[in-house]
C-alpha cells in the first residue's frame, strides 16, 4: 500500500535485493578474508578483547580463537570489509578455537557502504545457513546466487546450547568490475548514432540501477515519425517501458513490471526485442509479450538518451522527470554506454554525470512486530509548536505511526493509518513529559499512547524532530532512546504479490504478514484461485445427479484452460458433450469458384485447447457434415482435384467427407457403395441438375473439430449449394470411471515426477476393505507428498516443503474401509494445507508466512504404493487427478504385476442414485439405471411420464386370462379363479385437474369388481372398491377440493385385509375379508367398455378425466409409460386425444383446454433434417419452374405416388429393424407373457414393460 505523507511525512517504498545470477567467472572462488587488515572487522560487541572481531579469521588460532559477543542473542552480528565491491560465491565458518563456542544457523546480509543493509535471500525467503557441529570443523556454502558487495555481515540465530556464539569466517570470490555513471537528477547520456535515422528489428538494453526517487527516465529513444521506446521507474515501485509504432497511427505498449524498486539498492534490467516479441525482465522477473503496430521495425532518432530526456521541447516527446541516482553496466545493442562515456569518446555526449556512485548514508529501522515493535526517542520541550518529519512505508492499511505528548499539558497527538489514509488526532491529556514514539512502547498506559487501530508494521526512515536528524545507529548502540523488535539500519519489506501467486486471473492485495487473493470473476476458488468452481466433465454432472442443460466444463480442473460452455445431454444410454459453433445452420452458397472460393470460419468461443482437452478426454467424438448439391461437386472423385475441403485441428486439410475414413477421399455412399452413380464416390460429385446431398458423421478424433470449409464449384450456370457442420458432440469420460485395482500390498503403479513446486491439488476416489494403506507417495531429497488411509475412520495428507512435515488429517465417524467409493482431495498452496474426505468438514492448516515454500521432489510417482513398497495399498483407486491432469490408471495397469485395469462394484455405491423402482446395472466403466421397472424415466428415473387427457381420452391396460377355461373342461370357473386372488394393491399416480366430477383410474375384473379412484362433484377424492362378498366400500379424502389445478400424488397399498390411502392425510382400513379376483383391465380416464358401475363411478365416468396425469404405477405395471412409449408391443389400447406433456409446467389455461401440444427441440435449433433446403435454398428458377411444372405436373403425381409408397415400405422396414435392436428379445413377450394374477401375486421377479 502506498501511503500518502502528511506535512514533512513522505511517502517510502522498499523492494528486493536483486538476485544476480552465479559468478560467470570460472576462477571466482578465491579467499577474501585471510588478507584482509584486523580494521577490516567489526561486530556489535566482544566478550573481551581477546574475544575481538579481528580474530575472526577462518584457522586462526590467536586471541580467544575467534569472535565471541558480549551477550549471546539475536541481536549480535560479526561485520567483514572487503575493501572494495566483490563478487561473493561462497562463504565458511567455524566455532571459536578449542571451546564449546559455535554457531548453529546464521543468515548473511550484505551492502555497498555499510548502511542500509540487505537479506541474502533464496526463493523470496531470507536464507538461514546451517552452522557447526562443533568448535574446530569448517563448513562450507556455496551460494546459489551471487553477492556483489563491500560490506558483509553474518547474523548468528542459533548457538551451541553448551556454549555461546563463537566465529570464525572465510569468504570466497573475486573481484568485481563495473562502470558506473552518477545522475544527479538533471543530467543525462547522449549516444549518437553513425547514421542519421536508425531502423531496428532487434534490441537489447542491459543495465543496473539504484535510487531513491520514485520517478525518473532511465532510458529514452525517439524517432521523427513517432516512434518511441521508453524505460522509466513510475511512482517508485515499478519499471514501465512503453513501446509505439506510428505506421498507422500510435500504437502505445505499456508493461508495469518490478516493485520496490526505489529503496537505494541494485536492480537489474534487461530488454530484448526481436520484430514485435519482446522479453522484459526486472531482477529475476520476466514478462513476454508483443508490441502492438502493423511493422516489425522501430524508427528512432539518432541519438538515445540515458538517465533523462535532454530536450523536454522536442516534437513528441512527453513531460518527465530525470533519473537520480546510479547506473551500473549500461549496454544498448552490446555498446558500453558509459565506458564511452568515460572515454570521452564523440558519440557520447556527457551532461554532468559523475562516475562514481555518490549515496547518501541513509539508516531505515523496520518494526517487525505488530505488538511489541516501538522506537522510543527524546523531544525537545517547546511552547511554541512542535516538528517532527519522516518517511515510511508499509503494506498494511492501519497502524499507529507516531504518539507524543505535548508540551504545557496541552494534550497529546496520534498521526496513524486508518484504512490507507493518514490521520492526525490531537486528544487533550495531562501528562508532563514530551516524548516522541514510532509505534506503541508496551510500558506506556492506555492514556499516554492511544492506539485506535493497531500497531505499525513496516519501515522509516530520515527521521527528524524539531528539524534535527535523529542517529539511529546511536540507537542501535544504546546511547540514545529506547526500542524493541525493531530491525536497525535495514528495511526488511517484502513485496508478497511479486510474483502473483493468485492464479487463473486473481487479484492480490498484501498486508506486513500475508497476501490475499481476490477471486471474484475468476471463475475459480481457494486461498490462491486454484481451484476450478466447474466439473470436468458432463459425466461429473451426471454423477452429481444433474439432468440436461447447459454447464460449464473445467477440462483440466486448475490447470491453465478456462472454462468451457457446453451443453450436456444425459440421456439413460449416453451422456453427451455439444459444444455450439457460429453457424450450425444450412447456409447457401453461390458464385464460389477456384480462384474466388468460398470460405467459413467456425467459432467455438473457446480456445483450440479447451476443445482438444474436451475431445482427448472423451471415448467419441462426431461432428455431421452436410453438403446438398445441384451442379456442385464436393470431393470431384475418383481422382480429380476436391472442389471442397474443411480444415480441423493444427489448421490441417482434409479431403474427406462425413462418413467415410481418414486418407480415403470418399463420401459415405462411397464406402458403403451406395453413391447414386457408381462412377463416383460421393453424390455430389455426379454434378446432376436436380439436388441430392452428401451426408454423414466426421468421428476421427485427432482431426476434430472442424475449424474452416472451403467450396470452390458453385460459380457455373444453375449451380448451387448449401452445406451444414453441426455442432461438436461427445460422449464417454475417459478419466471419470479409469480405474485400477491393486491386489497385493506390495503393488504400486509408478508415474513421472509430481512438479508442483508452488501448489498441488491432488483428487481421487478409493474403496478398500484394508485397515490402512499408502494411495500416493512422491518424495525429494528432503522434500516429500504422501496421501494415505491410516486406520478406518482416518485419511492422511502429509506434506514437507522443507520446513518440517505438515499433517491434514480428517476424521470419518463411520469406517472408510466398507468397499464402498469414497471421495478424497488434498490441497496445498502457499497459504493453506487442506484434505476433504466425502462430505466431511474440511481440514484446513495455515502455512508460515516465512520459510521455504517450493515443494521440490525428484522420484517416481508411486500410485497404490511406496518406494519401500511397504504400508501398500489394497482396493481401487479411480479418476486421479494432479493438478488438473489426468493420470490413466487403466494403462499403466495393463503392464503391471499384481494391478489389474479397473474395478468393478459401481452400484454398491452408487445404486441409490436409481430412484423409483429403477435399478442399478454395473458396467465396466461406471453403471446405469434401469427405468424399466419404473413408471419414470431418465437417468436416475427421476423424470415423470405425464400426459394430457381430453374429456374423451382414455388408455386401456389388457391383463390376460390367468387361465383359458378351454385348458380343463372339467374344472369349473369359480375354481379357476379361486387360485387367483389378488392379495395386494400398490397403486400410485399424480394428477392435476380443475374439472369435477372426475374419473381418474378403473380397474376391473373377470368376476365383475371393480376398483374406482374418482374426483366427486364438490372435489373430493374417492376410492370405492365393489367386492362380491362386502359389496360397494367407499373411502373418501374429503381433505379439500382436489380439482384445484394443482398436482396431488396419490398413494393406494392394500396388503391382504389392510388398506391404505396417502394424499395429504393418511387414510388406513381393516377389511374383514377380500376376495379381488382375476384383473382383466385397468384404465385411465375414460371407461369405454359397458361395465357394472355404481351411479357415482357412472356418473364421475360420464365426464371422462381433463387434465395431466404423471407416473401412473400398478403392481409393476406403468400403463400410461407404455401407452407412451411402446404403444404397439405393450397390451395397451388407447382412445381420444393423449398428448404428452410436463403437468409441473402446465398453466391454468392448459389444464382448462387440455389441448396445448408440447414439444422438445434440440437447444441449438435443430432444423428439420426431412426438408433440409425448405428455407434455407431457393432455386431462382422457380419463377420458370413453376410454367414447366404444369405440363408435367401428372408425371410429377405419378413419381410422387410410387415413391411415397416404396418409402413407407422402405421405412417399416426399418422400422422394425430399429424396434429389434432398442429392446431386448424378450420385451415383447414380456408383455405377452402369462401375466396371471398368480405371478403377481406371489411377487415374483418378473419385469413388465412400463
Amino acid at each position: 500500500m502506498d501511503s500518502p505523507a502528511l506535512g514533512a511525512v513522505a511517502l517510502l517504498l522498499a523492494g528486493f535485493w536483486h538476485l544476480g545470477l552465479t559468478a560467470t567467472n570460472y576462477n571466482c572462488d578465491g579467499a577474501l578474508v585471510s588478507t584482509l587488515p584486523s580494521s577490516a572487522f567489526t561486530s556489535s560487541s566482544d566478550f573481551f578483547s581477546t574475544h575481538s572481531p579481528s580474530f575472526a579469521k577462518l584457522n586462526r588460532r590467536d586471541g580467544a580463537g575467534g569472535w565471541s559477543p558480549l551477550d549471546s542473542n539475536e541481536q549480535q552480528w560479526l561485520q567483514v570489509d572487503l575493501g572494495d565491491r566483490v563478487e561473493i560465491v561462497g562463504v565458511a565458518t567455524q566455532g571459536r578455537y578449542g571451546s564449546s563456542d559455535w554457531v548453529t544457523s546464521y543468515t548473511l546480509m550484505f551492502s555497498d557502504t555499510g548502511r542500509n543493509w540487505k537479506q541474502y535471500r533464496k526463493d523470496d525467503t531470507v536464507w538461514v545457513f546451517t552452522g557447526n557441529s562443533n568448535a574446530d570443523s569448517v563448513v562450507h556454502h556455496k551460494l546459489l546466487h551471487s553477492m556483489k558487495a563491500r560490506f558483509l555481515r553474518f547474523i548468528p540465530l542459533k548457538w551451541n546450547v553448551g556454549g555461546h556464539i563463537g566465529l570464525r569466517v572465510e569468504v570466497f570470490g573475486c573481484s568485481y568490475k563495473s562502470d558506473i555513471a552518477d545522475f544527479d537528477g538533471r543530467s543525462s547520456l547522449l549516444y549518437r548514432f553513425n547514421q542519421k535515422l536508425m531502423s531496428t528489428f532487434k534490441d537489447v538494453v542491459s543495465l543496473k540501477f539504484k535510487s531513491m526517487q520514485e520517478d525518473g527516465v532511465l532510458f529514452h529513444g525517439e524517432g521523427q515519425r513517432g516512434d518511441y521506446i521508453t524505460l522509466e521507474l513510475q511512482k517508485g515501485k515499478s519499471v514501465v517501458i512503453l513501446w509505439a509504432w506510428g505506421s498507422k497511427g500510435l500504437f502505445h505498449t505499456s508493461i508495469t513490471l518490478g516493485s520496490l524498486l526505489d529503496d537505494q539498492h541494485w536492480h537489474s534490467v534487461l530488454i530484448e526485442r526481436f520484430n514485435k516479441q519482446v522479453n522484459f525482465t526486472v531482477d529475476k522477473h520476466t514478462q513476454h509479450f508483443r508490441t502492438k503496430g502493423d511493422s516489425d521495425h522501430l524508427d528512432i532518432d539518432y541519438e538515445l538518451s540515458f538517465g533523462g530526456i535532454p530536450v523536454p521541447g522536442k516534437p513528441g516527446t512527453f513531460q518527465r522527470k530525470n533519473f537520480h541516482g546510479c547506473i551500473e553496466n549500461l549496454y544498448y545493442n552490446g555498446v558500453n554506454i558509459i565506458d564511452l562515456a568515460k572515454r570521452r569518446k564523440p558519440q557520447i555526449y556527457t551532461g554532468n554525470v559523475t562516475f562514481s556512485c555518490s549515496e547518501p548514508q541513509i539508516v531505515p529501522i523496520t518494526f517487525v512486530s505488530s505488538s511489541r515493535s516501538y522506537l522510543l526517542l527524546p523531544g525537545t520541550p517547546q511552547i511554541d509548536g512542535l516538528s517532527v518529519s519522516f518517511q515510511f512505508r508499509t503494506w498494511n492499511k492501519d497502524g499507529l505511526l507516531l504518539s507524543t505528548e505535548l508540551s504545557e499539558n496541552s494534550g497529546s497527538l496520534l498521526v496513524y493509518l486508518h484504512g490507507g489514509r493518514l490521520t492526525l488526532l490531537i486528544q487533550k491529556m495531562a501528562e508532563d513529559p514530551v516524548e516522541i514514539s514510532e509505534g506503541c512502547p508496551d510500558n506506556f498506559t492506555d492514556s499516554q499512547c492511544l492506539n485506535p487501530i493497531t500497531a505499525f508494521q513496516g519501515c522509516m526512515r530520515l527521521i527528524f524532530i524539531d528539524n534535527q536528524p535523529k542517529d539511529l545507529i546511536l540507537v542501535q548502540q544504546g546511547s540514545l532512546g529506547n526500542f524493541s523488535d525493531l530491525h536497525i539500519d535495514l528495511c526488511d519489506i517484502k513485496d508478497r504479490c511479486l510474483p502473483n501467486y493468485c492464479e487463473h486471473g486473481g487479484k492480490c492485495s498484501q498486508s506486513w504478514t500475508t497476501f490475499y487473493c481476490d477471486c471474484n470473476d475468476t471463475s475459480y476458488t481457494g486461498a490462491t484461485c486454484h481451484n476450478s468452481i466447474y466439473e470436468q466433465s458432463c459425466e461429473a454432472y451426471r454423477h452429481q445427479g444433474k439432468t440436461s442443460d447447459f454447464f460449464y466444463i473445467d477440462s483440466d480442473g486448475s490447470g491453465p484452460l478456462g472454462p468451457l460452455r457446453v451443453f450436456c445431454n444425459i440421456t439413460e444410454d449416453k451422456i453427451w458433450t455439444a459444444v455450439q459453433h457460429n453457424n450450425t445452420g444450412l447456409t447457401r452458397v453461390q458464385g464460389a469458384g477456384p480462384e474466388k472460393p468460398y470460405t467459413m470460419s467456425f467459432n467455438y468461443n473457446s480456445s483450440s485447447e479447451q476443445l482438444e482437452a474436451v475431445i482427448n478426454s472423451a471415448e467419441y467424438c462426431e461432428q455431421e457434415a452436410a453438403y446438398h448439391c445441384k451442379k456442385s461437386r464436393l470431393l470431384n472423385t475418383p481422382n480429380g482435384i476436391p472442389f471442397a475441403w474443411w480444415v480441423g485441428r493444427a489448421n490441417e486439410k482434409h479431403l474427406y467427407w462425413g462418413g467415410s475414413l481418414p486418407g480415403i477421399q470418399q463420401c459415405a455412399c462411397g464406402l458403403e457403395e451406395s453413391c447414386l452413380d457408381m462412377r463416383y464416390f460421393c453424390n455430389c460429385d455426379a454434378d446432376r441438375e436436380e439436388w441430392t446431398n452428401d451426408t454423414g458423421l466426421l468421428a476421427f478424433k485427432d482431426h476434430l473439430p472442424v475449424t474452416q470449409i472451403v467450396i470452390t464449384d458453385t460459380n457455373r450456370s444453375n449451380s448451387e449449394a448449401a452445406w451444414k457442420i453441426g455442432p461438436l458432440r461427445c460422449y464417454g469420460d475417459r478419466q471419470f470411471w479409469n480405474a485400477a485395482s491393486f491386489n497385493t500390498e506390495a503393488s504400486y503403479l509408478h508415474f513421472p515426477t509430481f512438479h508442483a513446486e508452488v501448489s498441488a491439488d491432488i483428487s481421487f476416489f478409493f474403496k478398500t476393505t484394508s485397515l490402512s494403506g499408502v494411495f500416493l507417495e512422491n518424495l525429494g531429497m528432503k522434500d516429500f507428498i504422501r496421501v494415505e488411509i491410516r486406520s478406518p475412520k482416518e485419511i492422511t495428507f502429509s506434506i514437507d516443503v522443507g520446513n518440517g512435515p505438515t499433517e491434514a488429517t480428517v476424521q470419518s465417524p463411520t469406517p472408510l474401509n466398507d468397499n464402498q467409493w469414497h471421495y478424497v482431495r488434498a490441497e496445498r498452496n502457499l497459504k493453506q494445507t487442506s484434505l476433504q474426505v466425502d462430505n466431511l468438514p474440511k481440514k484446513v492448516l495455515e502455512a508460515p508466512a516465512e520459510g521455504h515454500f517450493r515443494l521440490q521432489l525428484n522420484s517416481q510417482l508411486f500410485v497404490g504404493g511406496t518406494a519401500s513398497r511397504q504400508k501398500g495399498f489394497l482396493g481401487c483407486i479411480r479418476s486421479l487427478h494432479l493438478n488438473g491432469q489426468k493420470l490413466d490408471l487403466e494403462e499403466r495397469a495393463k503392464m503391471t504385476p499384481g494391478v489389474k485395469p479397473g474395478c468393478p462394484g459401481h452400484c454398491s455405491s452408487y445404486g441409490n442414485l436409481c430412484h423409483n423402482g429403477g435399478k442399478c446395472v454395473e458396467k465396466y466403466n461406471g453403471y446405469s439405471c434401469d427405468c424399466t421397472g419404473s413408471a419414470y424415466e431418465g437417468p436416475y428415473c427421476k423424470e415423470e411420464v405425464s400426459a394430457l387427457f381430453e374429456a374423451g381420452t382414455s388408455i386401456t391396460y389388457i391383463f390376460q386370462e390367468p387361465y383359458p377355461v378351454t385348458k380343463n373342461t372339467s374344472t369349473s370357473s369359480s375354481a379357476i379363479y379361486a387360485d387367483a386372488i389378488m392379495s395386494k394393491e400398490n397403486i400410485a399416480f399424480s394428477f392435476l385437474t380443475a374439472h369435477a366430477p372426475s374419473l381418474l383410474l378403473y380397474i376391473n375384473t373377470y368376476f365383475h369388481e371393480y376398483l374406482a379412484v374418482i374426483l366427486s362433484k364438490n372435489g373430493s377424492l374417492q376410492v370405492r372398491y365393489k367386492l362380491s362378498k362386502d359389496g360397494l366400500l367407499i373411502f373418501t379424502i374429503d381433505s379439500g377440493n382436489f380439482a384445484n389445478r394443482e398436482m396431488h400424488r396419490v398413494k393406494i397399498n392394500r396388503e391382504g385385509r389392510e388398506l391404505i390411502i396417502q394424499v395429504f392425510i393418511k387414510l388406513k382400513h381393516n377389511f374383514s375379508e377380500i376376495d379381488f379376483k382375476a384383473i382383466k383391465s385397468l384404465t385411465l380416464g375414460k371407461v369405454t367398455d359397458s361395465l357394472t358401475m355404481d351411479p357415482e363411478v357412472s356418473k364421475a365416468n360420464a365426464y371422462g378425466f381433463t387434465g395431466c396425469m404423471s407416473s401412473v404405477w400398478y403392481n409393476h405395471i406403468a400403463p400410461l409409460k407404455a401407452a407412451l412409449r411402446h404403444p404397439s408391443i405393450a397390451p395397451v389400447t388407447v382412445k381420444g386425444s393423449l398428448t404428452e406433456s410436463s403437468c409441473s409446467s402446465l398453466t391454468e389455461a392448459d389444464v382448462n383446454t387440455a389441448t396445448t401440444i408440447y414439444s422438445s427441440s434440440d437447444p441449438f435449433g435443430k432444423t428439420d433434417e426431412r426438408e433440409p433446403l425448405t428455407n434455407a435454398v431457393r432455386s431462382d428458377s422457380a419463377v420458370i419452374g413453376g410454367v414447366i411444372a404444369v405440363v408435367i405436373f401428372i408425371i410429377f403425381c405419378i413419381i410422387a405416388i410410387m415413391s411415397r409408397f416404396l418409402y413407407q415400405h422402405k421405412q417399416a422396414h426399418r422400422s422394425s429393424q430399429t424396434k429389434e435392436k432398442e429392446y431386448p428379445e424378450n420385451l415383447e413377450s414380456s408383455f405377452k407373457a402369462d401375466t396371471d394374477l398368480q405371478n403377481t401375486v406371489s411377487e415374483c421377479k418378473r419385469e413388465y414393460f412400463i
